[in-house]
């Protein structure tokens, strides 16, 4: 009888165990991520966002001049897939903490590889990689502590930092153009080298090496999509006998595929422009 009840014990805190370590409640302060693509350049804010709670925040709950974790709980991290610059100093890519040192008129914020900060004297200074000075703004009332990423276009974006009645922004840039172009150096595959020559036709830019691009995925090998590209590299160098061959050869792969392109009716219009 000991012998049942005591395997009826182990199994139910076995079970208890399971249930526990798949039981959840809310966290005070919950875990939040953002994440934006600025370019090809990926964006990554993980952090924690305490309330207001009817607290004074500015100078009392966040002291001035003190080294804050940016949040709650873990540290705030910010992680860049690519090198980015940040009010004119290039920062590595890499996984970074948000420290930052509030002040009435003016903030720093550190970008540091200290990222298992959870309290002002954990930081260790010899592990900061940045530091800028910004302008804290007027916002309008957010109880949550938040991050947004705005104003994205393909080479710069703004990250802002938004609590109670403050905006606190600074600025990322990329060069997502030198990106592109070393990315595509960097590669032998047919359908990337396509995607980069494509890439420097439409925006008019590189087009010398554009051209090599398209004619090395071509030598890799030949279809619809690098094929009707190089054709339009012709027409744009000039070249319409080369243009009007090319592109015929491009239409009768596209033809011949069971779900035409999405493009081919374009394309055959363009050739007929090309013969006129």
């Amino acid at each position: 009888m000991k012998k049942i009840l005591f395997v009826t014990f182990i199994l139910a805190v076995m079970t208890f165990s399971v249930f526990a370590q798949g039981f959840r409640t809310p966290r005070p302060s919950p875990d939040a991520v953002v994440s934006q693509f600025v370019g090809i350049t990926k964006v990554t804010i993980d952090y924690s966002s305490p309330g207001v709670k009817e607290r004074v925040i500015w100078g009392e709950l966040v002291p001035f001049g003190q080294v804050w974790r940016t949040g709650a709980n873990e540290a705030t991290t910010i992680t860049f897939s690519e090198a980015v610059n940040i009010n004119g100093t290039e920062l590595p890519a890499g996984t970074y903490g948000i420290h930052t040192i509030p002040n009435q008129n003016e903030w720093e914020i550190i970008f540091s590889k200290d990222t298992k900060v959870d309290d002002s004297p954990a930081f260790n200074p010899d592990k900061e990689v940045l530091r800028i000075k910004v302008k804290p703004e007027s916002n309008p009332f957010t109880e949550r502590m938040a991050f947004t990423i705005t104003d994205v276009t393909d080479n710069s974006a703004n990250v802002n930092l938004i609590w109670e009645k403050l905006k606190v922004p600074f600025k990322i840039n990329v060069n997502t153009q030198d990106l592109v172009l070393q990315n595509a150096r960097n590669t032998v595959d047919w359908r990337t080298l396509t995607s980069a020559a494509n890439y420097c036709l439409q925006q008019n830019i590189n087009l010398d090496e554009g051209f090599n691009w398209i004619q090395a995925s071509t030598l890799i090998t030949q279809n619809y999509s690098n094929m009707s590209l190089l054709a339009q590299y012709y027409a744009k160098m000039n070249k319409k006998s080369e243009a009007i061959s090319t592109m015929e050869k491009a239409i009768d792969f596209g033809s011949r595929l069971k779900n035409p392109p999405f493009d081919l009716e374009n394309m055959k219009k363009l050739l007929a422009d090309w013969k006129k």
